[in-house]
């Protein structure tokens, strides 16, 4: 695999994967990352002094190892927030700004934005939009 074959899968897998804007690694992703990586170890000249450090790609291995698990710790704290809710009467704002209260009766974690509430008889509401909870 060359450097051209291996930046090419890169665009590819980036424009086919997750589009969710919220994603801190929309760009590329780790299959990507290390493709490139792959290619530019097999293709490197060892003899030539403008060859790139072999230590820098452990060095970006490891902060996109550290972001992907930062993401991951985000998304299980607000989903473990958005359950501690449930069967707690919380005061929110609604769409139309207005203050609403009411008992959260659901959460939805299959939302490609996070957590969704259902109260009362509104769903689709975002942990974000409480206010209170008593």
């Amino acid at each position: 695999m060359n450097v051209t074959s291996a930046t090419t899968a890169a665009t590819t897998t980036s424009s086919t994967g997750s589009a969710s804007a919220s994603n801190s690694l929309a760009g590329l992703g780790p299959n990507a990352f290390l493709q490139i990586m792959m290619a530019q170890l097999q293709n490197q000249n060892p003899l030539s002094a403008s060859s790139t450090d072999p230590t820098q790609f452990v060095s970006e291995l490891s902060q996109m190892t550290m972001v992907e698990q930062e993401t991951n710790t985000a998304q299980a704290t607000a989903q473990s927030t958005a359950l501690s809710l449930l069967g707690h009467s919380v005061t929110y704002t609604d769409t139309a700004g207005k203050q609403q209260t009411g008992t959260v009766h659901s959460v939805d974690l299959t939302g490609t934005n996070g957590p969704t509430l259902t109260i009362g008889a509104t769903a689709g509401i975002s942990p974000s939009s409480i206010s209170e909870v008593s």
